[in-house]
């Protein structure tokens, strides 16, 4: 079975920064895609940031510029950098993973952004 698990959320002000890991129980290179999806209460959950095994990321227009997703695959992690964090950015992250066809998701890390 594929575990993954966020953590880095907080309470920041806007403006400040944040970076999110998310740690796999397997090697991360061999997931088929991985990704960090962002939901507030009432709404779908929305992709944020897409790192393909190789090419290029890909990015919401809203975090365009202010969000850079990497990984470390001799740690087996998968990290969000978040930059400019503003109040619209609030909301559960969601690490994510699939893995022949199979989807793995996070439990969430709350990410809190305060004037």
């Amino acid at each position: 079975q594929v575990r993954l698990v966020e953590s880095g959320g907080g309470l920041v002000q806007a403006g400040e920064s944040l970076r999110l890991s998310c740690v796999a129980s397997s090697h991360i290179f061999g997931f088929d895609r991985m990704a960090w999806y962002r939901q507030v209460p009432g709404k779908q959950r929305d992709l944020v940031a897409d790192i393909p095994r190789y090419g290029s990321t890909n990015y919401a227009d809203s975090v365009k510029g202010r969000f850079s997703v990497t990984r470390d695959v001799m740690k087996n992690t998968v990290y969000l950098q978040m930059n400019g964090l503003n109040l619209e950015d609030t909301g559960t992250y969601y690490c994510y993973g699939s893995v022949r066809q199979r989807d793995n998701w996070g439990q969430g890390t709350q990410v809190t952004v305060s004037s």
